[in-house]
């Protein structure tokens, strides 16, 4: 039998300089997933920014569910956290009447947004006959 040999032994060993690069990249892959994790974290998205007007009484309505209707300075209007059109708004909120034929609703107007705009969604909530509807508003004196 013949016996094949290579000529030269060959030593396998991993050098600094290729383990800082194995190290270096997965920190760089690790620091990027969780950049990304953390700025489309749900939680994030789905602040509204809408600055409300300040009243000198507010009450608050309990007991009956409350579908949030925000509209933000740019005449934007929201359902809870989702985007509706304006074409769509009578739609989206007999939707959630279906679900629930007791739904109230609560009004958040940002204080900076045209008159305009909450004229539009008290005219859904008058065709839709909605009876329980509130306005949000901060407490003058509070923060």
């Amino acid at each position: 039998m013949i016996d094949i040999k290579p000529k030269k032994n060959y030593l396998v060993a991993l050098e600094s300089v290729a383990m800082t690069d194995i190290v270096l990249n997965m920190f760089i892959f690790f620091f990027i997933s969780f950049s990304i994790l953390y700025t489309f974290n749900p939680a994030k998205i789905s602040k509204i920014d809408v600055r409300l007007p300040k009243a000198s009484s507010v009450v608050s309505i309990e007991g009956a569910e409350k579908a949030v209707i925000s509209i933000n300075r740019r005449g934007e209007y929201f359902i809870g956290d989702d985007k509706i059109k304006a074409a769509d708004l009578e739609k989206a909120l007999s939707g959630k009447l279906k679900e629930n034929a007791s739904l109230g609703v609560m009004l958040k107007v940002d204080d900076l947004a045209k008159f305009d705009s909450v004229v539009r969604v008290l005219d859904v909530i008058n065709a839709l006959k909605i009876e329980k509807v509130s306005v949000a508003a901060f407490k003058k004196g509070a923060k």
